[in-house]
């Protein structure tokens, strides 16, 4: 993987929790951020980090509505690197059971889903990830480390470009790659060395 300068990197605030700890992360592997909620900021950016705490539906909606869900998917059209953090991740997809049900992004086909009856939910802890045989450079090299998660709801462990996995209940998606769209289930800003090395691989991917 060749490494290419940062350049700009927008955080997108869309009202969703824990954006100061995501931006502080990435200034902390030297990055250039602004976080904004300006569709125009978005389309303009090196690179976007969509950061999600909350619920699907809510977070979904929150993006169409302030015009960033269409300066996104501009940009990943354009080949633009873009990182999705928990519901960042969630929302790339078609639906979600979420809240009664969730229309995503629909970036990805598939649908996100409760983990199991019979585990204590919301999942918040450590878990290992398990590298798949196909796992992006960006994601290989957490094969067997502990992440920080805190979520109810997952994508399925085959889901398209599933890089990661990890098990609660059952196997799911903990990272996937697509192009240069990348999306983690896990929160690298709480995941220590472990997730500042991810982010600082992401800046220069």
């Amino acid at each position: 993987m060749t490494a290419r300068p940062p350049g700009r990197i927008a955080l997108v605030d869309y009202g969703a929790g824990n954006l100061r700890s995501v931006e502080n992360a990435l200034r902390q592997v030297g990055a250039d951020v602004v976080v904004t909620h300006d569709p125009e900021a978005v389309r303009k950016a090196d690179r976007v980090v969509v950061p999600g705490q909350g619920s699907m539906p809510e977070c979904a909606e929150a993006m169409r509505r302030s015009g960033v869900a269409d300066a996104l998917l501009e940009a990943i059209r354009r080949g633009t690197p873009v990182l999705g953090i928990c519901v960042g991740l969630q929302i790339l997809f078609e639906e979600g059971e979420e809240a009664g049900g969730a229309k995503g992004l629909g970036l990805l086909p598939g649908r996100i889903a409760k983990l199991p009856a019979g585990q204590k939910l919301p999942h918040i802890g450590w878990s290992p990830l398990r590298r798949t045989a196909s796992a992006a450079p960006l994601f290989a090299p957490m094969d067997g480390e502990y992440a920080y998660f805190a979520h109810s709801y997952a994508a399925p462990a085959d889901a398209p470009g599933v890089a990661l996995t990890t098990t609660h209940g059952i196997p799911y998606c903990a990272a996937l790659a697509k192009d240069n769209l990348y999306a983690v289930q896990f929160h690298p800003e709480k995941s220590q060395k472990v997730g500042l090395a991810l982010l600082e691989r992401f800046v220069h991917v």
